[in-house]
C-alpha cells in the first residue's frame, strides 16, 4: 500500500523503519566488465544514528563505538556495499551489515568480575623468576 513503510526487524525488541535508512546508488570501483562505468550498482546506506527513534540510548552508545570510522561527524552511520554486481544484492548486503552491527551493539557486555591470583600461580611465578635470576647470575663473572 502506498505510504506504508516496512520494518527491518533487528532483534525482538528493536525494529527500524525503512524511512530511517537512506540508500544511494553509486558506481562501484573494481571489476565489472563493460557495466562498471555505466551502472550504479554500489550502495551507500546512511543511517542517522544520532536522531533514530528506534534505538535505546545504551544500544546507540555501543553502536557509535562499534561503528568507528563509519560514523561521520554529524552522527550518521555510512555503510558502503559493492561486493556484488547487482543493486538488489548490494542493497541487501548493506542492510544485513547494518542489522549485524546493531545486533552486536544490542548485547550488553557482561561485567568483569575482578579475581585474585591463586597461591599456586603466585608461587609458580616466583619460582620462574628465581630460576631466571639464577641462570643470569650463572653467566656473570665471579666476584673477587
Amino acid at each position: 500500500m502506498p505510504g506504508e513503510t516496512s520494518l527491518v526487524r533487528v532483534t525482538p525488541q528493536i525494529a527500524l523503519s525503512e524511512d530511517e535508512l537512506e540508500l544511494r546508488f553509486v558506481r562501484a570501483s573494481g571489476p565489472g566488465g563493460q557495466n562498471v562505468n555505466k551502472v550504479a550498482t554500489a550502495v551507500e546506506l546512511r543511517f542517522d544514528l544520532a536522531r533514530s527513534p528506534s534505538l535505546p540510548e545504551p544500544v546507540r552508545a555501543r553502536l557509535a563505538r562499534l561503528a568507528g570510522r563509519r560514523l561521520n561527524s554529524e552522527g550518521v552511520l555510512v555503510i558502503q556495499a559493492q561486493r556484488f554486481r547487482t543493486q538488489e544484492r548490494n542493497r541487501a548486503d548493506a542492510i544485513e551489515r547494518l542489522v549485524g552491527l546493531i545486533r552486536q551493539a544490542s548485547e550488553a557486555p557482561k561485567p568483569r568480575r575482578p579475581t585474585r591470583p591463586t597461591r599456586a600461580s603466585k608461587e609458580r611465578r616466583l619460582a620462574t623468576k628465581r630460576r631466571r635470576g639464577d641462570a643470569k647470575r650463572g653467566r656473570q663473572p665471579p666476584d673477587e
